[in-house]
């Protein structure tokens, strides 16, 4: 195997917003030193994924490193379900990483995902976002893409609190619901007994 992906996603459980899911190639002889500190999104400050977020970026512009992350819509969420969506982001996220022929690759991917069968060297790993550096920094790409995405979208639905929240289902963003209804990006599978 001469390439490394790992892919991970982010925004599973929120009442509102995508899903999304990032895909990160690496050569397997890639320098982890490059993204010191980098660990599974949950486990890191807002601040610290934007860090190794930025570093990210520098190294894809030398070619170091490359990423992609696709999202499902809430509207897709709801029409096809939570599994169907992450995977069609999913197969999205890898098509975007077209440059490698899949029998030169080793795809890690965290929990209950799975590449398209054409990724024949491919394993799913129970919180390989703790335990693959590739996996977290996946992991990474996604939480601030969709993170940003949703400070995006605060300024077009105002009254939602997006931007703090991130559609999360915490108590002050129940109250907003509770208050002004669902807003057009909310999950309405999600939102049934609220």
């Amino acid at each position: 195997m001469n390439f490394l992906i790992g892919i991970d996603e982010a925004g599973r459980g929120p009442l509102a917003g995508p899903v999304a899911v990032g895909a990160v190639i690496v050569s397997c002889d890639f320098d982890w030193s490059l993204v010191a500190g980098a660990k599974d999104s949950k486990q890191m400050t807002s601040s610290g994924r934007e860090e190794i977020y930025e570093i990210m970026c520098r190294l894809r512009n030398d070619t170091t490193i490359n990423f992609a992350v696709a999202f499902s819509s809430a509207a897709v969420i709801d029409a096809r379900g939570i599994i169907p969506a992450i995977q069609s982001a999913l197969n999205r996220a890898l098509s975007k990483m077209t440059e490698v022929r899949p029998r030169h690759i080793r795809v890690l991917l965290d929990g209950g995902l799975h590449a398209p069968k054409r990724f024949a060297n491919q394993e799913t790993i129970i919180r390989g976002d703790q335990s693959e550096p590739v996996i977290s920094l996946a992991s990474i790409v996604a939480k601030v893409e969709r993170d940003r995405l949703m400070k995006r979208l605060s300024v077009k639905y105002p009254l939602y609190g997006f931007e703090i929240h991130k559609g999360y289902g915490t108590a002050a963003h129940r109250k907003i619901i509770a208050l002004n209804g669902l807003s057009p990006i909310h999950r309405k599978s999600f939102c049934s007994r609220i």
